[in-house]
């Protein structure tokens, strides 16, 4: 394909732009904000990709992707082929493909990006092959190799639960999944609002870990439920720790417990898993704030501003101590939110929240930062402008500041070695924890990061899981 068209040619074509609904649509509802592309944008979109012969883009990618593989099999016209390829690494390229920053990992180190500015759209291409496989369906199973009759217990069924999950199952032993929730997904089902992430979606790939054979128990909490000593005497052998962050953080500010201040955990997953959008059919409660403040600069500030603006918010705000530079959000996310009204008000941080006499906030004292030299994260750390504070009236407060290792497992197994921040501690080169035959990946090890990373730590995992099963 590297000579099929001219080199000049490849990085003289623009990138194709991902067809979005428009803002004032879809700011009223709750429908997917992008629409994927089309097959003739998808092609094109391929043919801009130089095939090179040392292909940083799969460097970039944690669960090492063979990216421009699966981009030439689009470029061919071979979708279903592409997205074979996807799933030799990636059981889950939907969803990679909808919430990945691709921006900052495989399209940050694109060759193209360095040689003309623009990166492949390497993530909208994983999006559109799988989206098409679902489409068509039914989804390619792969051959799955005789049983080993050995037994693999995964505790949450999160990114990195059905990445362990899946890799596992491919190579013949008898997996299951061990969900807190209802339904699986963890953080991409509570978490990520339906614009961003729909829920089908998530189900088509739940469903394709079922087809290889995977077993999801649900409404069962691995140390409440049942222990680790109830699953070794069930049989299961290896056990893989994926119980995320759901732990939010607050800042200890005075008017935190104030009715109509929520963390982003408790206030996105009353929206989006127990449907409080949809009253009276799902008979949830949730504020409906008509000035709504969300405190934070990440992808999860951005969902649960965006899903206040929703809900019918007159007035949305980030509010953000660092500079827009510092933002963590994805550069799309942010993008969106602006498109669709929301105020950004940077360099500033909440230091009360003001309350009526029914004990509902009604407003919150506000202080302008200034940014000093760089903490431990790299980012120029914000320094308050003594003499700056203002009141701003506020009736929803949500605090987005990220998220603390779900502490359920260290409680249930006091052996666990854990971290200073409560983390399970592992070896990063196995994801092995101190007990033999327990894993660990993810949030739970990490704090609040992203689907990818720990789709990443899964694999290392999986493949360490294998051998131990094997002995």
């Amino acid at each position: 394909m590297r000579k099929a068209v001219p080199v000049k040619e490849r990085m003289k074509t623009p990138r194709q732009p991902m067809p979005s609904r428009s803002p004032e649509e879809r700011n009223k509802d709750f429908f997917e904000v992008n629409q994927g592309l089309d097959a003739e944008a998808a092609v094109q979109e391929a043919r801009r990709c130089l095939d090179c012969a040392n292909p940083s883009c799969v460097l970039g990618c944690p669960v090492c992707i063979d990216i421009p593989s699966f981009i030439k099999l689009i470029e061919k016209g071979d979708f279903a082929a592409s997205v074979r390829k996807i799933k030799e690494t990636n059981s889950l390229p939907a969803i990679c493909g909808r919430v990945c920053p691709q921006e900052t990992q495989c399209e940050e180190v694109c060759n193209l990006k360095k040689a003309a500015g623009s990166p492949v759209a390497i993530g909208n291409l994983e999006r559109f092959v799988s989206d098409i496989e679902r489409a068509e369906g039914p989804a390619f199973i792969p051959e799955i190799p005789a049983s080993t009759g050995k037994k693999a217990a995964i505790i949450g069924g999160g990114p990195a639960g059905l990445t362990v999950a899946g890799e596992l199952a491919k190579k013949g032993h008898e997996v299951t999944v061990f969900e807190a929730l209802h339904v699986a997904g963890g953080v991409l089902v509570y978490g990520i609002p339906e614009f961003r992430l729909p829920k089908e979606t998530l189900k088509a790939e739940v469903e394709y870990l079922e087809k290889l054979g995977v077993e999801f128990r649900m409404n069962v909490v691995v140390g409440k439920t049942v222990g680790l000593d109830d699953l070794r005497a069930a049989g299961y052998e290896a056990f893989f720790i994926g119980s995320g962050a759901g732990l939010p953080n607050f800042m200890k500010i005075p008017g935190e417990n104030l009715v109509g201040v929520y963390s982003a955990n408790e206030y996105l997953t009353r929206v989006n898993l127990m449907k409080a959008y949809d009253f009276p059919n799902y008979d949830t409660p949730v504020f409906l704030g008509k000035r709504a403040a969300v405190i934070g600069g990440g992808n999860v500030a951005m969902d649960s501003v965006r899903t206040a603006q929703r809900l019918g918010a007159e007035k949305s705000m980030i509010i953000y101590r660092r500079s827009r530079t510092e933002m963590p959000a994805r550069v799309e996310e942010v993008h969106h939110a602006e498109e669709e009204g929301i105020e950004f008000h940077f360099l500033t941080t909440p230091i009360r929240y003001i309350g009526d006499e029914q004990g509902r906030v009604r407003a919150m004292e506000c202080q302008r930062m200034g940014l000093g030299e760089p903490d431990a994260s790299g980012r120029r750390r914000p320094v308050p402008i003594e003499g700056s504070e203002y009141t701003e009236e506020v009736d929803l407060v949500v605090v987005a500041i990220g998220q603390s290792p779900n502490p359920l497992i260290s409680q249930a197994m006091p052996e666990l070695k854990m971290g200073k921040w409560g983390n399970v501690e592992v070896d990063w080169a196995t994801m092995a924890t101190n007990i033999p035959g327990v894993y660990a990946g993810g949030d739970i090890i990490r704090g609040g990061a992203t689907v990818i990373l720990a789709m990443g730590d899964a694999r290392i995992a999986a493949a360490e899981m294998d051998k131990y099963l094997r002995g």
